[in-house]
């Protein structure tokens, strides 16, 4: 019977001896872990990152003329009514491309706040930076493929309208916006709802896009919406920015994966 505890107590010392080696292994893994690939991994998502937020190219103020011009042709498939060159250039530059690179350089910031002589401590401390590092792409990304609802009378007091010359006809709105990778050009046409017109007045929402019928006033005077044409066009660059976004999310992610990984081996410690 003594032979048999004292074979057991042996093979529990070696099951012991054993863990403890697997665990030192581990640990040594999880230290390189921190110490070199996580800023292998930010000095990667700073280059992609740096990358997009060139795409954008926002003028500074007294510079508009040293950017490049781009015009687009705007068309569509299904119709001939509109057609159009659209040139962008200094502010004619949307909001939604200026607040997706602002949430771009907001994520630069973060990744240059630890540089390679900064050192991680625990993964909890990655996982923190690398959750307010996707916050940032995530709403950059969004700015893109999100686009903005307005009502028709927001439109009609945008500067959207305000960037025509000569302006715009009374009886015709325009709204420009960013999908994806395409830029839009929705063209509403219009005719005034008369005081003893029949029809039920009832004023429409906010929308992307609103279809004939919609109803609006402005300045005591109603308009219903009588036809509705759009155009698009493929922006390149735009979709390269998706592009970036894309990769650099799944990198974050990847990151976090590896940091679960090893905090599924030590629980008590506070990764």
């Amino acid at each position: 019977m003594l032979g048999a505890e004292r074979a057991a107590l042996a093979e529990l010392s070696k099951m012991s001896a054993a863990s403890q080696a697997e665990r030192a292994v581990l640990e040594d893994e999880f230290n390189w872990l921190l110490k070199e690939e996580v800023h292998a991994v930010l000095k990667q998502l700073q280059d992609i990152l740096k990358e997009a937020s060139r795409r954008f190219a926002v003028p500074t103020p007294g510079m508009e003329a040293q950017l490049k011009q781009e015009n687009f042709i705007l068309g569509s498939s299904t119709m001939d009514q509109v057609k159009g060159v659209l040139t962008l250039q200094g502010e004619a530059l949307t909001q939604a491309i200026q607040d997706a690179r602002n949430h771009v350089n907001q994520a630069l910031q973060l990744l240059s706040s630890r540089d390679e002589s900064y050192h991680f401590k625990t993964g909890a401390e990655v996982n923190k930076l690398m959750d307010a590092v996707m916050l940032q792409l995530t709403r950059a990304r969004n700015r893109l493929t999100t686009p903005a609802t307005l009502t028709l009378p927001e439109l009609a007091s945008s500067g959207l309208m305000k960037m025509f010359t000569p302006p715009m006809p009374g009886d015709v709105m325009i709204n420009f916006y960013i999908n994806l990778s395409k830029l839009c050009l929705t063209v509403y046409q219009l005719h005034v709802l008369q005081p003893n017109t029949t029809k039920n007045f009832k004023p429409a929402g906010s929308s992307v896009l609103h279809n004939p019928g919609a109803m609006f006033e402005i300045n005591n005077t109603k308009f219903e919406v009588s036809h509705v044409h759009k155009v698009e066009c493929v922006v390149p660059w735009l979709n390269d920015t998706l592009v970036f976004f894309t990769i650099s999310l799944q990198l974050c992610q990847q990151l976090k994966d590896k940091i679960s990984v090893f905090s599924s081996f030590w629980n008590y410690r506070p990764f």
